[in-house]
């Protein structure tokens, strides 16, 4: 079970990986057009995410806690980040904020602020002044802006990947955890085995290059304390998340590195005025706040920009031919679209379907069964018009056809023609004096005259009315490709619906229950009564009618003739009084035979009796 399992998730996974891409040896050039529509999208997204996050992000710190400095808190830590800005050599500074956390060291550079939680007042000014340094060089190198653009490239990952994280979070259970991961396996895999891997290394040598920037700064002993701190409650480093995807490096890691750098130095870290060594080479440029991914983000869109203009003369074979435009129709087809393929014809052809509508609702029914396996054998052009040969499938019966196209005069993008299929859609012609006719369980109306209905290629359920009286029996009728008739379908005469004999004789018997609560001795509009004259009486069923229920001929199907079977009459029981001579009243009971006739119609859904009389 678990070897099938794991199997599966695999087989899955590379089916995931692998079939996107199994059109790329027909078509190279769509998948090169596709990667470069993909990563400038993303960049598009990751562009305004990033701007919106920086611009927005004053109300973000306000909202999960952080606030102004009060004047105590402002004269304690103002002047050391201002000190360690001057040591960095940095022209401007980030708005200092802090959040309510007595328990916790700690600080967190954005893009235009540094946010301090209150138990960094109880540190020592050396330890703030390592902890201001570090994340001034975050600050500076716009790691922030970086991961924020990252994240803005893979926002829906992101997005979709928060579902999971919250649900574990939130509910902490190994079987949450395990339905978690059923329902979100690609996205959890993705994230913990690709995305966050890769992003890790690009982390970590950031948290590095700001340990170097505290120790450049003179506050190397500061960076010290606070990570000699940091491990004594750091725990073992196992499993992939742990070892592997966490974005900081192990506190030892960065400790012997800070050694490593302090004896390059000479083994002295100046601790006052002055910075041992230059820092500018932790900046890369001088300048406003920038870093060299910016600048490789910029470079890969030229890139990707000049490689998408060399491409538009390709794009118009590959892309805008006849045979994409026989793909995209027979596609929309088997998408259920009848509107994208109507798209794909000609204006004059889509004007020829006087109801797109019906027409998109009867396409979209579960029922219609659209042409398979469709392959463009040749294509011959004749300037603006051309003839696709093809091949295909249609409830399971092979054939072939010739589909005329024809060449747009309008541009898409002012740069690329499409071609168009110049055929328009079958007609399906409908029998005369049946209104009540469904296709694909899509009503059409045919009227006393007959009529037609237009059909894109495909199979189609073509049916008589149906109701709790009556049925018509479906049949297939099928709108093959490159044709322009369909054959009137020969709908079968309505038969009695499963059920509505014993509908009907329930309705019987609901009406004849009523005459027989009329205590009087003709029940009105009933087909029982007792003659002579009574004091009291009263009515009892004893036996019901065997019923014949016959379609009337001719009907739309709503009506239906009701009578007694030859034999099976129904009886009646009459109890009470009757006037006598001798002792003035005396009871009396009489069974009393009937027949029924009369007829069933259809109201609101439900079958109602009507007797003969009415």
């Amino acid at each position: 079970m678990v070897l099938a399992f794991v199997l599966g998730c695999l087989l899955g996974l590379l089916a995931v990986l692998v079939l996107p891409w199994r059109d790329a040896f027909d078509e190279p050039v769509n998948l090169v057009t596709g990667l470069a529509g993909v990563v400038l999208a993303a960049a598009f997204v990751g562009l305004v995410y990033t701007l919106l996050r920086v611009l927005l992000e004053p109300w973000f710190l306000a909202v999960s806690g952080a606030r102004r400095l009060s004047r105590r808190e402002e004269a304690r830590l103002r002047p050391v980040l201002e000190d360690c800005a001057r040591r960095l050599d940095l022209p401007n500074l980030p708005r200092l904020l802090i959040e309510d956390d007595p328990v916790l060291t700690n600080a967190r550079a954005y893009a235009r602020h540094i946010v301090v939680s209150t138990a960094v007042l109880a540190e020592p000014d050396e330890n703030i002044a390592a902890l201001f340094s570090h994340e001034l060089v975050h600050w500076r190198t716009g790691d922030e802006v970086t991961s924020a653009f990252i994240r803005g490239v893979g926002l829906p990952l992101v997005l979709v990947h928060a579902v999971p994280s919250w649900l574990m979070r939130r509910f902490p259970h190994p079987a949450t955890d395990f339905l978690v991961f059923l329902v979100f396996w690609p996205v959890l895999v993705t994230m913990r085995f690709l995305v966050l891997p890769c992003h890790r290394r690009d982390v970590r040598a950031a948290e590095y290059r700001a340990d170097e920037g505290a120790l450049l700064a003179g506050h190397g002993e500061g960076m010290r304390a606070l990570l000699e701190h940091r491990r004594s409650f750091e725990t073992g480093r196992s499993g992939w998340d742990e070892a592997v995807c966490a974005t900081h490096p192990p506190a030892e890691l960065r400790l012997d590195r800070l050694a490593r750098l302090a004896e390059e130095a000479g083994g002295v870290v100046a601790e006052g005025a002055g910075a041992p060594r230059p820092v500018d080479h932790l900046f890369r440029v001088p300048g406003p706040v920038g870093s060299r991914r910016t600048g490789l983000v910029v470079v890969a869109l030229t890139v990707v920009g000049c490689l998408g203009g060399g491409l538009l003369t390709v794009a118009q074979w590959a892309l805008f031919r006849p045979e994409a435009a026989v793909a995209d129709y027979f596609s929309a087809l088997g998408d259920h679209d009848g509107r994208a393929a109507l798209r794909l014809l000609t204006a004059d052809r889509r004007h020829q379907v006087s109801d797109v509508d019906r027409l998109a609702r009867i396409v979209g029914a579960k029922d219609y069964q659209p042409p398979t396996d469709v392959r463009v054998t040749s294509v011959e052009r004749h300037d603006e018009t051309a003839t696709a040969k093809i091949s295909f499938v249609l409830a399971g019966r092979p054939g072939t056809a010739e589909l005329p196209l024809r060449r747009d005069d309008e541009a898409t993008l002012g740069l690329f023609h499409r071609w168009r299929i110049d055929l328009g859609p079958a007609s399906l012609a409908l029998p005369a004096g049946r209104s009540r006719l469904t296709v694909d369980g899509v009503p059409v109306v045919g009227g006393p005259e007959g009529g037609s209905v237009a059909l894109l290629p495909g199979g189609y359920t073509v049916a008589g009315p149906g109701n709790p009286l009556s049925q018509t029996p479906p049949q297939v009728v099928l709108a093959v490709p490159g044709q322009e008739e369909v054959a009137g379908a020969d709908l079968v005469r309505p038969s009695l619906a499963p059920g509505a004999q014993a509908a009907a004789e329930e309705s019987v018997r609901a009406w004849l229950d009523g005459c027989a609560a009329q205590r009087v001795a003709a029940p009105t509009g009933c087909p029982f009564q007792r003659y002579g004259e009574v004091k009291r009486i009263s009515w009892k069923i004893t036996s019901y009618p065997r019923l014949r229920v016959e379609l009337v001929d001719g009907g739309d199907g709503t009506t239906a003739s009701v009578s007694t079977v030859d034999g099976s009459e129904g009886a009646a029981r009459a109890t009470g009084t009757e006037p006598d001579y001798f002792t003035g009243s005396r009871p009396f009971t009489d069974d009393v035979p009937f027949d029924v006739w009369g007829t069933v119609t259809v109201t609101d859904g439900k079958l109602t009796f009507r007797p003969g009389g009415e």
